[in-house]
Parts: C-alpha cells; sequence; structure tokens
C-alpha cells in the first residue's frame, strides 16, 4: 500500500535562539521560538510522514507540556517518526519540502539538510528534496517575522 502525508510548521524568528533547518545550524541573527530546537523542515517533514501513517501530528508524540524535551533536536523527532514507520513494516519513499523564508539564503545548506533528514529516516539521500523561496514580502513571513515549511510524503508498506 502506498499512503501519502501533508506537513506544515510554522514559528517566530526571536534573538537569542540558533536557526536550525533540517538540522544544520545556519548562521542568522535570530533563531525559531519554539519547545524544541523549532527546526520547521523537520517538524513539517515529520507531520506529513505521521499524516501518512494515520499517526497523529509532532503535538501528539512530543507535546510542548512535556518539559523533559525541552530543546529537543527534531532529528530526534524524525527517528521517533522513523522508529513508527519500522513498526508498521513502512518506509518513506519520497519526501518533498518547501521552506518559506525571506532571509537568510538557503540554497547553500540544502545538500547538508538532505543529508541529515536522510541519515534521520534511514533512507536514501535521493528520497529527500528541499527547496526554498521567499513569502515575496507578504504577511509575517514576508516581513521577516517568521519562517514556514509545507512537506508531503510518500509512505509504501514492505
Amino acid at each position: 500500500m502506498i499512503r501519502c502525508g501533508i506537513g506544515y510548521d510554522a514559528h517566530r524568528l526571536v534573538e537569542g535562539r540558533k536557526l536550525i533547518l533540517g538540522g544544520v545550524e545556519i548562521p542568522h541573527d535570530r533563531g525559531l521560538d519554539g519547545h524544541s530546537d523549532a527546526d520547521v523542515l523537520s517538524h513539517s517533514i515529520a507531520d506529513a510522514l505521521l499524516g501518512a501513517m494515520g499517526e497523529g501530528d509532532i503535538g501528539h508524540h512530543f507535546p510542548n507540556t512535556d518539559e523533559k524535551i525541552r530543546g529537543i533536536s527534531s532529528l530526534e523527532i524524525l527517528r521517533h517518526v522513523r522508529s513508527l514507520l519500522a513498526e508498521k513494516n513502512a518506509r518513506a519513499t519520497n519526501i518533498d519540502a518547501t521552506l518559506i523564508a525571506e532571509a537568510p539564503k538557503l540554497q547553500p545548506h540544502i545538500p547538508q539538510m538532505k543529508v541529515k533528514i536522510a541519515n534521520a529516516l534511514a533512507c536514501d539521500v535521493s528520497r529527500v528534496n528541499i527547496k526554498a523561496t521567499t513569502n515575496e514580502g507578504l504577511g509575517t513571513i514576508g516581513r521577516g517575522e517568521g519562517m514556514a515549511s509545507i512537506a508531503t510524503a510518500v509512505v509504501e508498506d514492505l
């Protein structure tokens, strides 16, 4: 059986936090605010995979009320999703994600993001596609107040 899911995440940019996207620390004057490392890319991918499996969302598996996981790496969240896939005898066959941010330029970091995400999901890097775009100055993301990511995932039963 083939299943697909969609994931979306957005976080505010704040001073005093590192900017982590796809498990990669990216030089920037601000980082994303959140209970975990606030990695919108990894969060949208996790939600897409969880949706494909009918397993809720990351808020269900990693609630922001759980102080034990404050600051958790979103790559750990992806590894947890990978274990859920394995329990269901399934695998991610395709990930396609789009980061939405006005700054900084993300294209130079995408190859490293793809490798980190593929490693966390124990899949070939060719199964992970990441794109970056701006919001053309529109809305809160366009004003540089935050970032978002949307992802689709295809999961296949083994």
